[in-house]
């Protein structure tokens, strides 16, 4: 834990070349409250995400918004015209039998009027108006006035950053973490009493959402201090999972080595028990939005292969992912490069010829309800693999 000071931490800076997410941007008139740093400096906030169980009335509070919005609009738009009309009329009155004024040169003199308040009303009219979040430092009575707003059961309470280098990205809540866990609530019963493994867990909030039906979680990632901000995200949200079950567990688990990190001085190593429970046990695994960079795909790939082959029983994989479209000077045009290969790699595993694993892969349609509040725009899919075992 970093000793920090009060000017630090109401003054918290971002550096350049950070990345940040879009789900935040999406209601920019929640609050999120920053409860410290990390042991890197960086800024943590804490968010309130609702689950909205009755999809009906969702859908028409969001249809009410959008037609007081479109009122707002459109009212804005006949004040502006209204406004506009007015200025012009009143620039023709004024110009209606004037002479135009010579000086002894004979050169044209502009007399200039002091500017009215409906000049200046009309000005401010015609631009565009930003209300920026104020991202403010946590207060007691501010949490207190966030718990007074919702109930404990419908309410994920997650700390994320909101900023961060590429490699910090799993500090952030990302948009296809939430499809993949509108899609485990939309068939929730399917995980009931399963065991579940998140490869790329970030801050969690798929595996909590997970953790609400299934028996047991193993939430991976990599990085103590991506661990730590996970664990504590568990800790906050035991309200949410049902007595006996639930468990999420926080592991580490990287990609880029073969064998799970046994370590006992390590925070969040494995036991022999738990990774012979994960063997025995597990029938569902699952990322979101971690098909970024292609070593790192690559190396998803290859422990996606080698933890399936270990595994007693059959198994289901969820991948979900944003298609993240970017202009390349390379093609002078607008490619997803990531996406491409992680189209190919998907490719590859499915016409794998092993004898003892079947890859079947199917999408997913993106038609379920949606239970909570983010754009669940079109570059967004969901990816599902049956690995069959064949021996």
């Amino acid at each position: 834990m970093v000793d920090v000071t009060e000017e630090e931490m109401d003054n918290p800076t971002f550096k350049r070349d950070t990345v940040l997410s879009d789900v935040h941007l999406h209601c920019p008139n929640k609050r999120h409250l920053m409860v410290r740093l990390n042991a890197v400096g960086q800024p943590v906030f804490l968010s309130y995400f609702k689950l909205i169980w009755n999809t009906e009335d969702s859908a028409s509070e969001k249809h009410e918004a959008t037609t007081e919005r479109e009122h707002q609009y459109r009212s804005g738009d006949e004040l502006c015209d209204k406004d506009r009309n007015n200025l012009k009329k009143e620039r023709e009155l004024n110009s209606e039998g004037v002479e135009a004024v010579l000086d002894d040169d004979g050169d044209l003199e502009v007399v200039r009027r002091p500017r009215s308040a409906s000049d200046l009303e009309a000005e401010d009219l015609l631009r565009d108006r930003v209300y920026p979040v104020i991202l403010m430092k946590a207060k007691e009575d501010a949490f207190e006035d966030e718990e007074q707003e919702c109930t404990c059961s419908d309410v994920v309470k997650i700390e994320h950053t909101m900023a961060t280098p590429l490699e910090d990205v799993g500090k952030q809540v990302w948009r296809a973490a939430f499809l993949l866990a509108d899609y485990i609530l939309f068939i929730r019963d399917t995980f009931r009493c399963c065991s579940v493994l998140e490869l790329g867990g970030g801050t969690g909030i798929t595996s909590i959402i997970m953790g609400t039906v299934a028996k047991r979680v193993y939430c991976t990632d990599v990085g103590e201090d991506l661990l730590a901000m996970c664990e504590q995200n568990v800790a906050l949200n035991k309200h949410l999972m049902e007595p006996g079950r639930g468990e999420v567990k926080v592991k580490e688990l990287d990609w880029l080595k073969d064998e799970f990190c046994t370590d006992p001085e390590a925070p969040y190593s494995w036991s022999d028990e738990e990774i012979t429970d994960l063997h025995d046990h597990c029938t569902v695994i699952m990322a979101a939005d971690v098909f970024y960079d292609d070593d790192l795909t690559d190396a998803l790939f290859r422990t996606l292969y080698r933890i399936t082959h270990n595994l007693r029983n059959s198994c289901t994989v969820y991948l979900a992912l944003e298609k993240r479209l970017n202009f390349t000077l390379r093609h002078m045009d607008v490619t997803c490069e990531a996406y491409s290969h992680f189209r190919n790699t998907l490719h590859d595993l499915e016409n794998l010829q092993d004898r003892k694993m079947k890859y079947t892969v199917e999408p997913v349609k993106l038609d379920f309800c949606q239970f909570l509040i983010y754009e669940r725009i079109e570059q967004l899919e969901l990816w599902k693999i049956v690995a069959e075992q064949l021996t």
